[in-house]
């Protein structure tokens, strides 16, 4: 098991995100506001869905932390700290999946 965390990799956007774009892939991405980690988002998504259908696990792996890493990047394009999406996920645990859904307001 490794120690490393979700906020860890969020301390590592952060730190990246303020780095020139001509060296940093993650000042890049920022550099297009929002829309070019959400493609990415996308992309990445798709190809890890992919990947566990043909039952191609190192894919799936590879591909999960592609997934985890571009949506970091979007929350950051977003200001939207890991904390607080953290937060809704406990949030959200502190009853049943089915619950929790159902308590939603659907438009």
């Amino acid at each position: 098991m490794t120690s490393f965390s979700l906020q860890d990799l969020a301390d590592l956007v952060d730190a990246r995100a303020a780095a020139s774009a001509e060296t940093s892939y993650t000042a890049k991405l920022l550099s297009g506001g929002p829309a070019k980690p959400a493609k990415k988002l996308g992309e990445e998504a798709v190809e890890a869905a992919i990947a566990a259908v043909q039952g191609d696990r190192a894919g799936l792996v590879g591909e999960a932390a592609d997934v985890l890493y571009h949506l970091v990047v979007l929350l950051k394009a977003g200001g939207v700290p890991l904390h607080e999406v953290m937060a809704e996920l406990e949030r959200r645990t502190a009853q049943s999946g089915i619950a929790e859904k159902a308590s939603r307001r659907h438009t």
